[in-house]
């Protein structure tokens, strides 16, 4: 996949940054009195395999103006070397805006996880291209690649516009798009046809499509895969067949993936992958992992796949620095990878967790 020489930046990514707080000790929500808060959004944990390896990350966002929980955000991204822009909006009253909340039981061994998302007043629903200068931000300053999530494109009226502009503008200026689909149901409730049109049109423009089987089905109108029962072959087939229909569809899309992912417990799960790149096959049978906390394990697959693509690495190894990477998340408090260097990430691939001295 050829790429931009001349961009400042590795990856720009448009979000909207909030907290998570969760138990500590992997206890529940309700019974718990300690918890632990970090910075996190989904779309700014795809950026930072790039941003702690050492490759240039902007996140576009809103901030709530004068708020603390606005500047522990800008002071993580900042710790993950991620350069940062956007307006800051008065909080106005107590009911005003504010930076979404999320609510993480992390579950453990028998006991699955629950989440739960509180984005009343969420500042980051008011993201508009007039506060941007896209122009600038992709035909002078310029990136590689531009990752886009079908989370913000679908948070509000005002977000889904703002996406479709910063897609148009990345191609205007020869930056390569990755588009993550991310349905969520609450998101599209009466607004099913804008939002399919709207995905569709980014679809149709993106150079990398991420997503899983409803994500597929439910955003873009894509029949699923067919059902392969506890046969892990024809579950891979049935993938393959759900991305041959949606090449079909977006034929101008230059790599096709999704995760795949078997739950044994909380602790435990089979994961895997599927890369479909210029007309090639990479597949990553469902291998064995330990897992502390599983939030952002896809995003860590998509934020290895990335950098391996930016690192301009032949495509077999885009697939296992992605595996690799959800992997490590999946160790970790935090949602997103900070892997130490290259070599931490390939280990997990090769299976080797013995200690290096």
């Amino acid at each position: 996949m050829e790429l931009r020489k001349d961009a400042k930046y590795a990856m720009i990514i448009p979000t909207s940054m909030g907290i998570r707080i969760t138990p500590i000790n992997g206890q529940p929500v309700h019974s718990s009195e300690l918890f632990k808060m970090t910075a996190s959004s989904a779309e700014s944990n795809v950026g930072s395999t790039s941003s702690y390896l050492g490759l240039p990350v902007k996140i576009l966002t809103t901030f709530v103006k004068g708020s603390p929980i606005a500047r522990r955000i800008k002071d993580n991204l900042a710790s993950r070397h991620m350069d940062y822009e956007g307006p800051e909006l008065e909080q106005d009253n107590p009911w005003g805006y504010r930076h979404q909340i999320n609510i993480a039981d992390s579950g453990y061994g028998s006991r699955g996880p629950r989440v739960q998302n509180d984005r009343a007043g969420e500042v980051g629903r008011t993201l508009n291209a007039k506060d941007f200068d896209l122009d600038r931000i992709f035909g002078e300053e310029g990136a590689q690649i531009v990752h886009l999530s079908g989370l913000i494109a679908a948070l509000s009226p005002e977000t889904s516009q703002f996406c479709l502009e910063v897609a148009r503008a990345a191609k205007k200026y020869g930056t390569r798009i990755s588009f993550d689909l991310n349905h969520r149901a609450s998101f599209w409730v009466g607004r099913e046809q804008e939002l399919h049109d709207i995905f569709a049109e980014i679809a149709s423009i993106s150079d990398i499509l991420i997503g899983n089987e409803e994500d597929f089905q439910l955003c873009l109108g894509i029949e699923g895969p067919e059902a392969g029962g506890k046969d892990l072959g024809a579950k891979i087939e049935g993938f393959k067949g759900m991305i041959n229909r949606v090449r079909e569809a977006f034929p101008d899309v230059s790599v096709y993936a999704t995760t795949l992912r078997q739950v044994i417990s909380t602790n435990q799960h089979m994961w895997g992958g599927i890369i479909f790149e210029n007309g090639n096959w990479h597949v990553v049978e469902p291998r064995d992992i330990y897992v502390y906390d599983r939030i952002g394990g896809g995003d860590g697959f998509v934020s290895g796949m990335l950098y391996a693509i930016l690192k301009d690495w032949e495509p077999e190894k885009w697939i296992q620095f992605g595996w690799a990477s959800g992997a490590l998340v999946a160790t970790l408090e935090t949602d997103y990878a900070n892997p130490a260097d290259e070599d931490q990430v390939w280990s997990i691939w090769q299976g080797n967790a013995r200690v290096k001295r």
